[in-house]
């Protein structure tokens, strides 16, 4: 896998996941939803001032810091795949390093600028794009859109469990982005395979290709 394979991943999911949160912001107002599948699924807009899947983090100061690293962390992902596609790492891993550094991004251009070029989202009043007055907010304090709600089972805690017994509870409540779905996935599935994944291919003595896997002492690395 080369390294301009990596930086097209990232561009086609960055394009996808503007592309859908610049409709959002242009078309919806706060907290509006609409069916997809069933119920569901459903596009549900609200906005994100911290973390991924709605998590907040130190107030003001925890937000600009959150963005710094976040752009640090897309700084040096980019140099760091191109290290891995140089060491000719698991094409597994470089396609999950993909997802999530285009993940980062997405969340961070949110961040960085949406306060600069939307004007606020109600929820009476959808946002506009560019507006005269300026924007919502200043450089580093955008607030990230979601929209992708997953109520897939929803009911009652029977009375017996501790806690939250006869609560009312919705599973998957968070509300998240194409860009978390996309970290998410490549996390969960480095943690799946990495044994496979945090391999590299290395000349043998014979001149072959090995993966740094271990094998057996009877086994003939071909």
């Amino acid at each position: 896998m080369k390294y301009r394979h990596i930086v097209l991943i990232v561009v086609l999911i960055l394009l996808v996941d503007q592309v859908l949160k610049f409709w959002i912001k242009t078309n919806m107002t706060i907290a509006e939803q609409f069916p997809v599948i069933s119920n569901w699924f459903f596009i549900h807009f609200i906005e994100n001032e911290g973390m991924a899947y709605g998590l907040k983090f130190g107030g003001e100061f925890g937000k600009i810091a959150l963005t710094l690293f976040r752009l640090i962390a897309v700084v040096i992902g980019f140099f760091y795949m191109k290290k891995l596609v140089k060491e000719q790492y698991h094409t597994g891993l470089l396609v999950c390093g993909a997802l999530i550094l285009a993940g980062a991004a997405g969340n961070l251009i949110d961040s960085m600028f949406y306060g600069l070029i939307f004007s606020e989202s109600t929820r009476y009043e959808v946002a506009q794009f560019m507006p005269a007055g300026g924007g919502y907010g200043t450089f580093l304090h955008g607030n990230v859109v979601d929209m992708l709600y997953f109520p897939l089972f929803d009911g009652t805690f029977p009375t017996w469990v501790p806690f939250w017994g006869g609560e009312h509870f919705i599973f998957f409540r968070p509300v998240f982005n194409i860009a978390d779905a996309s970290i998410s996935v490549g996390v969960i599935t480095i943690l799946l395979f990495q044994k496979r994944f945090l391999t590299r291919k290395t000349d043998g003595p014979d001149g072959a290709i090995e993966t740094g896997a271990v094998v057996d002492d009877t086994q003939q690395v071909m």
